[in-house]
């Protein structure tokens, strides 16, 4: 799968919630179908994330670039640790969770 693409058709066509602070808020509130955390994201963002995604039943996957790279790979121009996919409108992102939605 084409990682940037599908990004870029979720953004276009769905519904994706982009900064850590309203990621781990719909994590909180089983919000969103998938969470995409950059590698680098702060420790304590991850951790939540991960805690609430599980709460949650959210799959979480870690982007394998920095934040900024993410940022780049959407096409925004400043950096970005995580998202939320809360629609996928006509991407593939959620084949990222396992097939699980």
């Amino acid at each position: 799968m084409d990682l940037a693409y599908e990004l870029r058709k979720a953004l276009e066509t769905g519904e994706v919630v982009i900064g850590s602070k309203r990621t781990v808020e719909l994590a909180k509130i089983g919000g969103a179908k998938l969470i995409i955390v950059a590698r680098n994201a702060p420790k304590d963002v991850k951790e939540d994330l991960e805690y609430y995604g599980k709460l949650s039943n959210i799959p979480i996957y870690e982007f394998e670039g920095t934040s900024v790279e993410l940022g780049t790979t959407l096409g925004k121009p400043f950096v970005v640790a995580s998202l939320a996919i809360v629609e996928p409108g006509e991407s593939n992102i959620l084949a990222l969770s396992g097939g699980k939605a």
